[in-house]
C-alpha cells in the first residue's frame, strides 16, 4: 500500500477540482481538509484493490454534502468580512468564467460533470454517487458541457477575457 503522503499528492488537484464544483469557491479548502482528514482515518482499513481515487471522490462528496447542510443551518452574521485568499479556490485556477460557468450549472449537471470530468469517475460510479442511472448521468453530463460550451462561447464572444 502507498504512503497516504502519495496518495494526496497524486489526487490532491483531483479531489480540489470536485469540491470546488459541488460547494463552491468559499467551501473548497473545507471541503477539501475534511475529505483527506477522513481518508486518512480510513486508509489502513483500505482494501488493497480498491480504486483510490472513486473513493477519495465518494469521501469528497459526503464532505460537500455536509458542508452545505451545516452551512444552511448555521449562519452567522459578523461584523467584517473575513479576508480570501484566493478568488477561485485554486491558486493557480485562471479561468474563473470556467468556475463561473459551472457553478451556474443545475445541482445535477454540475455534479455529473464534476465527478465524470474532472475526477474521471465512470458514470457507473458517478451514478452511485448522485442517484439515478448510468445513462440519466451521462445525459446530465452531456446537457452540463453543451450548457458550458454555450455560456463560455458567449462569454468570449462578448470580449470578455479571464
Amino acid at each position: 500500500m502507498k504512503p497516504f503522503e502519495q496518495v494526496v499528492t497524486e489526487h490532491a488537484d483531483t479531489v480540489l477540482r470536485v469540491c470546488r464544483a459541488v460547494v463552491g469557491v468559499h467551501d473548497v479548502d473545507d471541503a477539501w481538509s475534511e475529505t483527506f482528514l477522513a481518508a486518512m482515518r480510513a486508509y489502513p482499513e483500505l482494501s488493497e484493490d480498491a480504486n483510490v481515487e472513486a473513493w477519495l471522490v465518494t469521501i469528497a462528496h459526503r464532505k460537500a454534502v455536509d458542508i452545505t447542510r451545516a452551512r444552511a443551518r448555521h449562519a452567522i452574521p459578523v461584523d467584517e468580512l473575513p479576508d480570501r485568499p484566493s478568488t477561485s479556490g485554486l491558486p493557480d485556477a485562471a479561468d474563473p468564467d470556467l468556475w463561473d460557468a459551472v457553478k451556474a450549472l443545475p445541482s445535477k449537471q454540475r455534479q455529473a460533470v464534476a465527478y465524470h470530468h474532472f475526477a474521471g469517475l465512470p458514470y457507473r460510479d458517478v451514478a452511485s454517487l448522485v442517484g439515478g442511472t448510468p445513462d440519466a448521468v451521462r445525459r446530465a453530463a452531456s446537457d452540463g458541457i453543451k450548457a458550458l460550451r454555450t455560456t463560455l462561447a458567449g462569454t468570449h464572444a462578448k470580449g470578455v477575457t479571464p
